[in-house]
């Protein structure tokens, strides 16, 4: 008992400290103009310090399939908060979220995401999230891709879950590549629902890029089902 409580202090004081440390920064910047670049570089500072203090290494593998200067859009199973941080750090690429605009009435904090360049969206209208999705890949920086966590939710026993359609339905109207990645171990380190980590070792293994150029919205599932189908074998092999 006594343990776990001094796990949560300890994460929580990081967690403060970390986020104050990284958004002064960020919010800075953001007053002279920028293209979102420096702010997740900041964000990376923050995940590594999170990941670090937690006790939590990274086992990266697929790396070398990365093409730095081409955007893609990352989809990666979903199983633990520390899934952003591990992929911050793991795939050394600048990539921004697709995060529900609820986020950006957290004070400071919601601020520093709008810095970082990300996508919000409208969770209760697909329509209006597929077209700001679309719309904020069109104005990303060269090579900065976008990150989506396709199931939607972290899963609750470690298993993948059904995949959503707006990264993919904008990857085919873009012609962005898809990047699958899976993870696992994060689970663990800090289950869903918990408040207590556990020192570990998170896996993030990148699959091969899928090309997208080639598919219609007809093809959509099939697409859906085919990077699905990469993530669950990368999750096993």
């Amino acid at each position: 008992m006594w343990n776990n409580l001094l796990k949560i202090i300890w994460l929580s004081f990081w967690l403060f400290f970390a986020t104050i440390l990284v958004t002064i920064p960020i919010i800075f910047v953001s007053f002279l103009g920028s293209n979102g670049n420096f702010a997740f570089s900041m964000a990376r500072v923050w995940a590594w310090i999170i990941l670090h203090i937690s006790g939590v290494s990274l086992q990266i593998s697929g790396r070398e399939k990365l093409e730095k200067k081409r955007s893609y859009i990352i989809i990666s199973n979903h199983q633990s908060h520390f899934d952003g941080p591990a992929l911050a750090i793991s795939l050394g690429l600048q990539f921004r979220w697709i995060a529900k605009k609820e986020l950006l009435k957290i004070p400071i904090f919601g601020h520093a995401l709008k810095a970082m360049e990300n996508i919000f969206i409208d969770r209760t209208n697909k329509e209006i999230a597929i077209h700001s999705i679309s719309e904020g890949l069109n104005q990303l920086p060269k090579g900065v891709g976008v990150m989506v966590f396709a199931e939607g939710t972290r899963s609750e026993d470690g298993s993948i879950g059904k995949f959503k359609k707006g990264g993919f339905a904008a990857a085919i109207q873009t012609g962005f590549p898809i990047l699958p990645v899976s993870i696992s171990g994060s689970a663990q380190a800090l289950p869903k629902g918990g408040i207590v980590f556990n020192p570990g070792t998170i896996a993030v293994k990148i699959g091969d890029p899928i090309e997208t150029d080639e598919y219609t919205f007809e093809q959509l599932e099939e697409l859906i089902e085919k990077t699905r189908t990469v993530i669950v074998s990368n999750m096993e092999g």
